[in-house]
């Protein structure tokens, strides 16, 4: 599953932009693959928010200098759009239409009988199990002119778009990689970034539903260098109970939708979620993964990967990672 705007092509460099940082990584063609080269640069504040972009000339700059130093100049790119841009949405569509006519189907609906908070969609689907009246589908959309905005400021700057994705099927894309999954299994994704939380249920390999929520970021709350490896490091030197209060609200939207899908999602089988995903880049993440054994009966997997000699690829990159296996078999 992708946004269908852009065609496959080899040799591709995979950039993650959130509000806080640029990341990318390039596979070296292997197998298994393994990851070649990979790097990171922080966005400070105002660069992009929420996920759109806007300083549109900062950003070019910045983008720019990391071409330079990371030598990815002229290279085809995949890319993630943005958390805060993307909704999954449960679809019906009419028995008799045909596969091959469902996107155009699509098209036509959108903005009558289907109804997005935006106008003029980028989107993909997924097609479910239907019930014989009709098919069911999982529609992936996101605003056509902020995915756009991305693709146009990378063709400017010579990067080539080739595919854009959504993070919890790049992370649910390295776990089954790793052969992590179980048979029938339901995970919950929780990707614990340091200016947002993303939470994702699958049931196996098919994302049922995504919460986004932003967390309040402020900088001079934080100390931000490079360590000795040259990845951002970030220190937390504000008020303590700020970070207490900010997890507990999150561990309360978790509960939410533990409870949604227990009682909403699941036809009226009452399952259960039987495992959470934890990934991220928040620098409490060990204590977010402690909090979370403490409050929640349901196992917690964290993925690590290792790249030959080059050791372990840093856990901040693993989305980047997740979206490099993308056209891998």
């Amino acid at each position: 599953m992708a946004f269908s705007l852009f065609s496959a092509k080899n040799r591709i460099i995979n950039l993650v932009l959130n509000d806080h940082s640029i990341r990318f990584v390039e596979l070296k063609q292997s197998k298994p693959p393994a990851a070649q080269k990979w790097n990171e640069r922080f966005l400070p504040p105002g660069i992009i928010t929420d996920g759109k972009i806007v300083d549109i000339d900062t950003l070019t700059n910045i983008i720019e200098q990391c071409i330079d130093e990371w030598k990815i100049n002229r290279r085809s790119i995949r890319f993630l759009v943005p958390d805060p841009l993307v909704i999954i949405r449960k679809v019906s569509i009419p028995e008799d239409i045909q596969d091959d006519e469902i996107k155009g189907y699509l098209y036509l609906e959108l903005g009558s009988s289907i109804h997005l908070p935006f106008e003029e969609p980028v989107f993909d689907y997924y097609p479910l199990q239907g019930n014989g009246k009709t098919k069911d589908l999982l529609l992936f959309a996101a605003p056509e002119q902020y995915v756009m905005a991305y693709a146009q400021l990378f063709a400017s700057l010579k990067l080539t778009p080739v595919a854009a994705d959504i993070s919890p099927l790049s992370l649910y894309r390295l776990y089954h990689y790793l052969e992590l999954a179980g048979e029938k299994e339901v995970l919950f994704t929780v990707q614990f970034d340091l200016t947002s939380v993303n939470l994702c249920i699958f049931e196996e390999s098919v994302p049922l539903v995504m919460r986004q929520f932003a967390l309040p970021f402020n900088i001079d709350n934080w100390e931000i260098k490079p360590d000795l490896m040259g990845f951002i490091e970030y220190k937390y030197i504000g008020d303590s109970e700020e970070l207490v209060i900010q997890f507990e609200d999150i561990f309360k939207e978790i509960n939410k939708l533990l409870d949604f899908y227990r009682y909403s999602l699941s036809n009226n089988e009452k399952k259960d979620v039987t495992k959470f995903l934890l990934n991220g880049d928040h620098p409490m993440i060990t204590a977010i993964y402690d909090e979370m054994k403490e409050r929640f009966e349901v196992p917690i997997e964290r993925i690590t990967f290792d790249s030959d000699a080059k050791g372990s690829v840093p856990a901040n990159l693993l989305l980047s990672l997740g979206l490099a296996l993308k056209e891998v078999q």
